[in-house]
């Protein structure tokens, strides 16, 4: 389960530490392999242990190559899919036109999506957290059978 926001840090080679308490859990998992892309509604990208990576690609397999919508989100993000390995300390370079693409410099914050990660520059991650409570209705939590669990 990938969990929490944590403030990282880039190293001057664009190498990303994913945080100790994951570091097992990935190795063991998917031998530290790991899918990075961009991500299509967000200026973040995704990152993906390979076994949930496999469970997209063979949903993208299934669209047609001949519909052009289909076609366009098959490009986007098989075009931009970087496998990344973890290194012995628990690093992994992400590639330059992905940290372009997300506006990444020095600080980033690495956020825990159930079955893969977020990576956002740390200003507009916070951005992006202050629009999302914002968006977030104070009430009519009943209006949605799937929300409805969660009103507090």
């Amino acid at each position: 389960m990938l969990r929490g926001a944590h403030a990282i840090s880039l190293d001057t080679k664009g190498r990303l530490a994913i945080p100790t308490r994951f570091r097992n859990s990935l190795r063991d998992e998917c031998d530290g392999l790991l899918i990075c892309t961009i991500d299509i509604s967000n200026p973040c990208l995704l990152l993906y242990p390979l076994a949930e990576w496999e469970l997209i690609e063979k949903k993208l397999r299934a669209l047609s190559s001949t519909n052009p919508v289909e076609r366009r989100l098959q490009r986007v993000l098989l075009g931009h899919a970087a496998e990344c390995e973890l290194d012995a300390q628990g690093r992994f370079l992400v590639p330059g036109p992905l940290r372009q693409h997300a506006g990444l410099e020095k600080k980033i914050m690495l956020v825990g999506q159930l079955n893969k990660f977020e990576i956002w520059d740390d200003t507009r991650w916070q951005q992006q957290i202050s629009d999302d409570l914002l968006a977030l209705p104070g009430e009519g939590w009943e209006s949605s059978e799937r929300l409805r669990d969660f009103a507090l």
